[in-house]
């Protein structure tokens, strides 16, 4: 329960609730004026993450050389790499395949489906457990433009307007004509949607959007998803060959160019393997685990950026590392759940944000940019909440949800988000949630084109590791369908490019050994080394016992 301090202002904001619900029936989701483009560039300017002036600083090395990046992104770049060439023998191949998908959320496992389809031998790995990954954890739904009123043309506008116009437009256009035909195959593999009682499909409406395009799952709409491909991909065992616990750390290039497989690290049993593979996939996710500019996180224990360095090595170019994107509602209580996501989908079902007082300060569904800057803009006033661990936080009035649409929505629609409030005897259906941004999404990844696949033949990558898709800022729900439809994709074309005929060369590592020297001449500390694989939360303090123990070699 909430400790008696933030009772009192819970009271004013219960204060206020009548008039903001007469407000909400009279004008629908209109409650709060949207921001002109001026005021939305003026919040962005002076409060959002990305655009403080130490946000960001210049990458030394590789194929963006001389691009600003975010610092965290500059650090595992200018790193030395985790394994040194020279210990390698490249002729002792322990797997040779197709096609090797790095990676087992819903990119990979829809890319590995679809590679399987195309008649490929597909080598699956994933670190974690096969589906471990932010694909699992979303929450609000999947768009589509797939009913009457809608066409993808409105779907394009909304992508392109909501990334600020920096998208690739055949990305983007790839994107929302494969939306509908995903949303079927979904279907078809098992997926069960929301339905309206006539049994089509149940929308909603979404940040930044100008129809309602959302379809969904409850509020556990990415694990409804995974699941069922997981469970495709383990109905396979003859054509998909996955290993979990596995990690990639470095790819291999042929003396031509070409993508080659990989070196992989098989983290129980701490063997190295080489892998050689026709094509390969990266569908290694985000970033959301580097914790950029200290900020909490959304994102599963992986999300370490592997793919963004692997590729990055290899020769491939990033787009976007200077833009971060952070989800306005995460839960900044109770302490236990802090970053946590509190989906879109509560606001867009009614809820309303409040400052301390119980005031309304902005439009409920702006882009998430701005959402989270006005959400920051309004703690710097002093008008947030502060926790019991000093954080800040703005009130999510979710009780509206049930003035507003009928009680028993909440249990209905987000049941998941009831039950993980109740665990700390929260009821959100009476007291407000007590939110601030939180580090969601890497907007950027390595380029790619409208068949998935890189600069460096052979090596096609899918989903969040990608970039292009969502220009600087990503809108609510097409994360989802980004992650199937370049999952598709990169698995379609992947399989294509081995039934053409793919020929590679000899095997080489001479990329890393070129990255090695170039690494060298920053006068980097050889104990930065990347991929990070796992986080790193173990304390400073704690470090130093290690050290110490390991150099007097008591408990070795």
């Amino acid at each position: 329960m909430y400790p008696k301090y933030m009772m009192e202002s819970i009271k004013m904001v219960e204060k206020t609730r009548p008039k903001r619900l007469e407000l909400a029936k009279k004008l629908g989701k209109e409650v709060f004026p949207g921001m002109t483009e001026q005021e939305r560039k003026e919040v962005l300017d002076k409060y959002h993450p990305d655009y403080q002036s130490d946000a960001l600083r210049e990458l030394r090395i590789g194929p963006n050389k001389g691009e600003k990046m975010v610092n965290e992104v500059v650090d595992i770049m200018e790193s030395y790499p985790r394994n040194h060439p020279d210990t390698f023998d490249l002729d002792k191949i322990e797997i040779e395949t197709d096609v090797l998908i790095i990676g087992a959320g819903s990119a990979g496992l829809s890319a590995a489906i679809e590679a399987s389809n195309g008649g490929a031998e597909v080598t699956l790995v994933t670190k974690l457990r096969l589906g471990d990954s932010n694909s699992m954890m979303a929450q609000g739904g999947i768009q589509a433009a797939d009913q009457l009123d809608d066409n993808p043309t409105l779907h394009y506008l909304d992508v392109i307007g909501g990334g600020h116009f920096d998208n690739k437009p055949e990305l983007v256009e790839a994107l929302v004509k494969d939306a509908a035909p995903s949303i079927k195959w979904l279907e078809d593999l098992g997926v069960m949607f929301d339905k309206n009682s006539d049994g089509s499909m149940m929308v909603k409406s979404g940040g930044g959007t100008c129809r309602n395009r959302m379809h969904s799952a409850r509020d556990y709409t990415g694990a409804a998803i995974c699941r069922v491909l997981r469970d495709e991909v383990q109905n396979r065992p003859e054509k998909i060959n996955f290993i979990e616990y596995t990690s990639a750390t470095e790819l291999i290039l042929d003396n031509k160019g070409n993508c080659a497989g990989a070196i992989l690290y098989h983290m129980e049993n701490k063997q190295f393997s080489i892998v050689k593979a026709k094509s390969v996939i990266i569908a290694t996710g985000g970033f959301g685990r580097l914790h950029v500019r200290g900020f909490e996180t959304t994102n599963h224990y992986g999300a370490t950026a592997d793919g963004l360095v692997m590729g990055y090595r290899a020769g491939a170019k990033l787009m976007y590392m200077d833009s971060v994107q952070y989800h306005p509602t995460g839960a900044v209580f109770p302490e236990q759940i802090v970053g946590f996501l509190c989906t879109e989908k509560i606001r867009g079902l009614g809820a309303q944000p409040v400052n301390k007082d119980g005031e309304l300060f902005v439009y409920p569904l702006e882009p998430r940019d701005i959402e989270a800057s006005a959400f920051i803009r309004e703690c710097d006033k002093g008008l947030g909440v502060e926790t019991p661990s000093g954080l800040r936080g703005i009130w999510l009035d979710s009780p509206l949800i049930e003035l507003l649409v009928g009680e028993g929505t909440i249990e209905r629609y987000l049941p998941a988000m009831l039950r993980q409030y109740k665990r700390f005897d929260i009821d959100i259906t009476k007291y407000p949630m007590l939110v601030y941004p939180t580090l969601h999404y890497q907007n950027g990844g390595l380029e790619i084109d409208a068949n998935a696949e890189t600069s460096i033949p052979g090596l096609f990558v899918a989903g969040e590791a990608s970039g292009g898709v969502h220009g600087r800022n990503r809108l609510m729900g097409n994360s989802q369908l980004d992650i199937v439809v370049f999952g598709r994709r990169a698995g379609t074309n992947a399989a294509a490019k081995v039934k053409k005929g793919v020929k590679l060369g000899k095997m080489s590592l001479k990329h890393v050994e070129d990255y090695i020297k170039e690494v060298d001449k920053l006068g980097i500390d050889k104990k930065k080394i990347s991929p990070v694989i796992l986080p790193d939360y173990i304390p400073d303090h704690v470090k130093a016992k290690q050290l110490a123990t390991e150099y007097q070699g008591t408990l070795i």
